[in-house]
């Protein structure tokens, strides 16, 4: 093999890896975020813990990008203050008052978890995304084995409350869908960075304005909001927005499906919670519907 062949394996072997990485991180940041939720609001409320979580991250970003002084264009400035308002104020504002008046994790990201059909059915065509029959089948396979995975916890809530992270699943999808359809081109840090400040400007004045900002006492509290600052806003936020670059809408929407499971190690891992045998098999029906999904279409190479 010459060295232009080889370095050609390589690059192609490369560019299989990332995106791999990429979403496999993306589903382990991703979940710490429902553990960090009932870390955090064991001590206060949800919108004290989310406006200290994106106090030191809005903090952080804004010296970031004065470092970097980044040139963003209007059209991308609008793009990103739409997508904090969406997928950060209302989606994570709506999942974690969902979880501090006691919905289970599980089954809030079960509900979440209702994104890549929302995604295929009314976003794809919107988005120019086709959606394969093989794909379909892995989008209804993944909703089946998120029900067994979670189905111990159903039933424990008012049904009321559901439309709580039901509103914040749509506010997700609809920045979703902002974000493919303008397509804007700063740079993922400068993106991670303004939508932080953005959020962190909306969830601290809403929390003042309600009175509901505090300083809490607890050590454990302020342990949350490093957590999730760390591993849901940096890792789980910066991998979707790098997910969303490297494949399509429906693809990365598919790895919504891997959460719950991956929620309930770390939870059995951090809280002890058991893992039973139904949604241990609803772990592995995951596992082949997101491969359904994700497998490439064989007409368009993709």
């Amino acid at each position: 093999m010459t060295t232009t062949e080889t370095l050609a394996v390589r690059r192609q072997a490369g560019s299989r890896l990332i995106p791999l990485l990429a979403g496999a991180g993306f589903v382990v940041f991703w979940s710490s975020g429902f553990i960090g939720a009932r870390w955090g609001t064991a001590y206060s409320s949800a919108v004290d813990l989310l406006a200290w979580r994106f106090l030191l991250a809005g903090t952080l970003a804004a010296v970031v990008l004065a470092i970097r002084r980044p040139r963003i264009s209007r059209a991308d400035l609008v793009t990103h203050v739409a997508m904090a308002f969406l997928t950060q104020f209302v989606y994570l504002g709506l999942i974690f008052t969902g979880i501090d008046h006691g919905i289970p994790a599980g089954v809030t990201a079960l509900i979440g978890s209702l994104q890549p059909i929302l995604i295929a059915t009314v976003a794809g065509p919107l988005l120019g995304e086709r959606v394969s029959p093989v794909q379909w089948t892995g989008l209804l396979i993944g909703l089946a084995g998120v029900g067994l995975v979670v189905a111990d916890d159903l039933g424990h809530s008012s049904p009321l409350l559901f439309l709580l992270p039901f509103g914040g699943l749509l506010g997700l999808v609809a920045g979703t869908c902002i974000e493919r359809k303008r397509k804007p081109q700063a740079h993922l840090l400068d993106a991670l960075c303004l939508q932080s400040l953005v959020s962190g400007v909306l969830f601290v004045g809403f929390a003042t304005a309600t009175a509901q900002m505090t300083v809490p006492h607890e050590l454990g509290f302020y342990g949350a909001a490093v957590w999730l600052v760390v591993f849901s806003t940096t890792g789980g936020w910066g991998l979707y927005l790098v997910n969303l670059r490297l494949s399509g809408a429906t693809r990365i929407s598919s790895l919504l499906y891997l959460v719950p499971p991956t929620t309930m190690v770390m939870a059995y891992l951090m809280f002890h919670e058991t893992i039973g045998l139904l949604a241990a098999f609803g772990i592995v029906v995951c596992a082949v519907a997101v491969l359904l999904i994700r497998r490439p279409d064989r007409r368009t190479g993709r």
